[in-house]
């Protein structure tokens, strides 16, 4: 017997959380509510098994991070703390932004700073996450657990009937699985684990009450997808998916979920008894090929236990209704208004190219073109409404995602468009010898200096270069004016915060970064808001440098200010 089957026989006897004789509780993440979060990325270890514990990182925690509650229409700033032992950056994942804030490969923050960005949330209700994007480098991070959910409310979807207490009748579920090796640590180059990890716990379980209850989750693997469905083959509604509620429950008995995508479900357990059970599973078996995970192999680069076969996801113990318990089925929910292809006033083309197995193969990429950091691969036109259509003619399906817009799937060369994904989307599975094409509209942020991604989310392929960038270009040209770029710092010496005044009031800060004496980074301030000032008073006495980025120019200055 291999030590991997031994650790996935040992997985039923984990001490992960509250462990019982066969199942272990599940874990359900804290809430921050806004505007204000302060997140700290720090490593840590959980003990999984007896023996070793692994080496893990978390957000505020041991393993995964805290839902933030973020409110359409609300500006949220966000305190990021990196604690780790390596630079990473975060990135939030669905969220309509400043590409300044967005957290991709370019915003990267080295250990012991403080990133500050903030922005207004324009996105309707929805599931959405925050996760490391660090170019080569997020599979490792993601798979040491480095992430977290984030829910939308908004006014439309608090007036509907739906269950909504969070951790009762309204239960995020972050799918993901891992490899161990004989020391019980993660193999972090791992395509595929063997242990199914449901918000990071073996063999999860969880009570949920006599009643309709609503199930947000994302598949945040590094590699597989998920075909849902329920042990007694019960059908279910989905009620919305990456960017928002659809316009009415559509009932299934199967969906899938890729790499970054995430599903709202509605599941009925009012038929059911109290003290019954019924399994969240993952119906992998007989997928086609090309599908992650479909893979026959359970040993070798690709190979999983899990491989092609169906495996329990969540032990579901049916319990009491709740007060004020949610018992029937809305027969509508919001009413969306879509782009379709006849709105689109340009298209775009991109095509899944090389990957090949073999020596001297080239990744997986996009047109035979991978990802520079340097490398602009597309401009787009600020309020432009596009139509990309995306081809895979290559060996495996692959998890399409694209930062700062919600789209529209409309159309898949294979067939219809599925009806649990007819509503707002930013990632989406590309099958082997599939053309899909969506529409969406770049409104609100321009910027020529750091650039949104597209990718695939599938992590060993994003870091092997399967990612472009483009950049929203302003199509109005504002003659160049002379502007100075001197500014004033005070106090100086400053006690607890300082205050930038530019020399001439039109100028507009695109970046600052506070910089120690010996070169750490001490806080990067995108686009800082500079009435309120900068808050110093955590900095030990001494010397520090402010580097300011001019917004038009982009021309870097320098100056200094002392703490006492």
């Amino acid at each position: 017997m291999t030590i991997r089957h031994m650790l996935a026989g040992l997985a039923f006897c984990a001490l992960s959380f509250s462990a019982t004789a066969q199942y272990n509780t599940l874990w359900i993440p804290d809430t921050i509510s806004g505007p204000t979060f302060n997140l700290s990325m720090k490593d840590t270890f959980v003990q999984f098994f007896t023996g070793n514990q692994t080496i893990t990182a978390g957000i505020n925690g041991a393993f995964w991070g805290p839902t933030l509650i973020f409110r359409k229409g609300d500006t949220v700033h966000m305190n990021v703390h990196n604690n780790l032992n390596d630079s990473t950056t975060l990135h939030w994942h669905g969220m309509h932004l400043p590409a300044v804030m967005d957290g991709g490969p370019h915003q990267v923050i080295p250990p012991g700073t403080v990133w500050q960005p903030y922005w207004l949330v324009t996105n309707n209700a929805a599931t959405y996450w925050y996760h490391p994007h660090l170019h080569k480098m997020t599979q490792a991070q993601m798979t040491a657990g480095l992430g977290g959910f984030i829910i939308v409310r908004d006014l439309e979807e608090a007036a509907l009937a739906l269950p909504r207490t969070y951790g009762k009748d309204d239960i995020p579920l972050m799918l993901t699985s891992r490899r161990f090796d004989a020391l019980n640590a993660f193999d972090d180059v791992a395509s595929y684990g063997d242990n199914m990890l449901t918000n990071g716990v073996l063999n999860a379980e969880v009570s949920l009450p006599k009643q309709y209850v609503r199930l947000r989750i994302l598949n945040g693997e590094m590699e597989r997808g998920y075909n849902l469905g329920f042990s007694d083959n019960r059908t279910f509604y989905v009620i919305g998916n990456d960017g928002g509620l659809l316009d009415a429950p559509v009932p299934v008995t199967r969906v899938p979920l890729l790499v970054g995508e995430r599903v709202e479900l509605l599941v009925d357990l009012g038929g059911d008894a109290v003290g019954s059970s019924i399994d969240l599973k993952a119906y992998n078996a007989g997928m086609p090929f090309g599908f992650p995970g479909s893979e026959p192999s359970s040993t070798g680069t690709f190979g999983s236990l899990l491989n092609n076969v169906n495996f329990n996801v969540l032990h579901i113990n049916v319990a009491v209704p709740t007060v004020g318990a949610i018992t029937s089925l809305p027969a509508t929910l919001v009413s969306n208004t879509y782009w379709t292809a006849a709105d689109a006033a340009l298209t775009r083309t991109l095509t899944v190219t090389d990957g090949a197995p073999g020596p001297g193969s080239v990744p997986f990429n996009f047109d035979h073109t991978l990802f520079d950091l340097a490398t602009i691969n597309k401009t787009v036109t600020l309020n432009n409404i596009e139509e990309w259509t995306v081809t895979n003619n290559n060996v495996f399906g692959h998890s399409f995602h694209i930062h700062d817009v919600e789209f529209k799937i409309v159309s898949r060369s294979s067939g219809a468009v599925g009806p649990y994904e007819q509503g707002w989307k930013d990632t989406y599975y590309l099958p082997v010898n599939e053309s899909v094409s969506f529409v969406a509209k770049f409104t609100d942020y321009s910027d020529e200096t750091h650039p949104f991604m597209y990718h695939c989310h599938i992590t060993p392929h994003e870091d092997g270069g399967m990612m472009g960038q483009f950049v929203v270009s302003s199509s109005t040209t504002v003659p160049t004016q002379q502007v100075s770029t001197d500014y004033f710092v005070f106090p100086n010496p400053a006690k607890d915060r300082i205050y930038i005044t530019c020399a001439d009031p039109t100028m507009q800060v695109y970046y600052i970064s506070i910089i120690n004496s010996i070169g750490r980074t001490m806080y990067m301030l995108p686009r800082p808001q500079l009435s309120k000032g900068i808050d110093v008073s955590n900095f030990a006495p001494g010397t520090y440098f402010i580097r300011l980025t001019d917004d038009k120019s982009k021309k870097v200055i320098v100056k200094q200010f002392i703490k006492d």
